[in-house]
């Protein structure tokens, strides 16, 4: 059957259709609902974790957004999207795709956390949250003020990893982008490609793309 990829609705597994349909690469995609807001026991049964995104092909079933997108871009591509060590931008590819899901997600899921939990403005979780998302998003701001791309040039795979928390990440943890002009004009650009657009009409048709400064309050 090839390669198979297993989406929950609404979730970080979006990056894993984008990455292929970026390759150009055959795979099956397996569309699950949320039931209502955890992934339902079918998805849950693929894989010990248990989380999105997973993939399978033949025998391998793999979770974690960087482990899948490596395997595929490795395996079908000849590592297409991923910047060699021999190429001068390879610094800056490694540590924005590293950033992208090591820093900067886990920081906005902290503020999406003390909003579940009702926490008051003034507790110093809340703060510490607040100004590190602050941060994050201006370190960002710098770098795509300059840069068309992550790694500079060339659109690569840590574009795609980073997609997800400046957009549908939002309908979990609305957050403004008011200030920060060059963000939005990178997600313009991510938006405005071919395989996203693809990727996105077959992950979640119906769903509002998040793509400007403000996302609406949280529905999910």
């Amino acid at each position: 059957m090839g390669l198979i990829v297993h989406h929950l609705g609404i979730s970080q597994s979006e990056r894993i259709p984008f990455l292929c349909e970026e390759l150009g690469i055959e795979y099956t995609l397996k569309l699950y609902k949320r039931a209502p807001a955890l992934a339902p026991t079918e998805y849950k049964a693929l894989h010990p974790q248990g989380t999105a995104p997973i993939i399978q092909d033949g025998d391998v079933t793999l979770a974690e957004s960087g482990a899948c997108m490596e395997y595929i871009s490795h395996k079908f591509a000849n590592g297409k999207l991923f910047v060699q060590p021999s190429d001068p931008a390879y610094a800056d590819f490694i540590y924005w795709w590293h950033w992208a899901n090591g820093t900067f997600q886990p920081t906005i899921s902290r503020v999406m956390l003390t909003r579940v939990a009702n926490m008051s403005n003034d507790h110093w979780l809340v703060a510490l949250s607040r100004d590190r998302l602050k941060s994050a998003l201006g370190e960002l701001n710098k770098r795509v003020d300059g840069h068309e791309w992550l790694a500079g040039r060339a659109f690569s795979a840590a574009d795609v990893m980073l997609m997800f928390s400046l957009t549908t990440m939002r309908h979990w943890a609305p957050y403004s982008l008011e200030g920060h002009d060059a963000v939005l004009s990178y997600i313009a650009r991510v938006s405005e490609r071919e395989a996203y657009q693809k990727a996105m009409k077959k992950s979640d048709p119906g769903m509002e793309l998040i793509l400007g400064a403000e996302a609406p309050k949280s529905t999910v």
